[in-house]
């Protein structure tokens, strides 16, 4: 049985006393565990997650656990692609519930280190909805490239970083992609110590738009992968991870260029034309 997409609404107090919640437990390998409030279902019952274009869904029973509650667990070993989740439960010849969420226990994906021996990183972070529905982002990365430390400087910004699934080679390089397509892609020499990687963008030398950053790990014969930040706890980094932008003067007249994270949590640049000093 496949869940129709439904239209997200505001729940009332009233709904949100009465929607089962769910307490969520994450471990560093990308395993998730729901523990669900008892609804006094009949029959078997799921944890049901449906992604947001509504064509995919993953089915997981939910069995009696401590404290009256049921308990359902998503492995890392269970793929759950790219993407937004709505988190459901659903009794055998019932309606699908939407969850409320819990208590999230997300200690262990702060400074998570996968190893990345199978090819891959998964990442899945358990959050509320602007509606205080629950909800799972996902991200299935393989390779990835983890961006870590930014330092701000007053005409460039330094990346270091470390990548997961893929060996850097003496040909790496760091490749920045305006946002529409329509110039040239810039390359940027790439310091590597084993799978860690730096480098240095240069503002100067972007002119106005959005700059995509990739990391192309053995140059152009090798992959080419977004840079992001994944491994913490944090699901939408954009409005948590805020960067001063610094202004300075370029061969295409005075700019503000700087850093921000995406609603992917990919990592880019924005260069915005000011107005020219008096």
């Amino acid at each position: 049985m496949t869940l129709a997409p439904q239209a997200a609404h505001q729940p009332t107090d009233e709904e949100a006393a009465m929607s089962p919640r769910a307490d969520c437990i994450a471990d560093s390998a990308g395993g998730l565990t729901f523990d669900v409030t008892e609804r006094g279902g009949a029959g078997d019952t799921h944890l049901v997650l449906l992604h947001r274009d509504g064509r995919q869904e993953v089915r997981l029973p939910l069995v009696p656990a401590a404290d009256g509650r049921l308990r359902a667990a998503l492995p890392s070993s269970v793929e759950l692609p790219e993407g937004r989740w709505d988190a459901y439960a659903q009794s055998a010849g019932g309606e699908p519930e939407r969850l409320s969420p819990g208590l999230n226990d997300l200690r262990s994906l702060v400074d998570r280190a996968p190893s990345g021996a199978r090819g891959h990183v998964a990442v899945r972070i358990p959050y509320a909805t602007k509606h205080g529905n629950l909800s799972v982002r996902s991200w299935l990365r393989a390779p990835h490239a983890e961006a870590g430390e930014l330092h701000i400087g007053e005409r460039e910004l330094g990346v270091r970083g470390q990548v997961y699934g893929v060996t850097l080679t003496a040909d790496a390089y760091a490749e920045l992609t305006g946002r529409e397509e329509t110039g040239p892609a810039r390359r940027v020499e790439v310091h590597r110590d084993q799978a860690r990687f730096r480098f240095t963008v240069a503002y100067s030398e972007l002119p106005e738009g959005v700059w995509n950053l990739w990391l192309r790990p053995a140059g152009e014969s090798g992959p080419r992968i977004r840079i992001a930040r994944l491994l913490d706890d944090i699901a939408d980094k954009k409005p948590i991870f805020t960067y001063p932008k610094v202004t300075l003067e370029t061969a295409y007249g005075p700019v503000a260029a700087g850093p921000y994270y995406t609603s992917d949590n990919d990592l880019s640049v924005a260069v915005t034309t000011v107005a020219a000093r008096q």
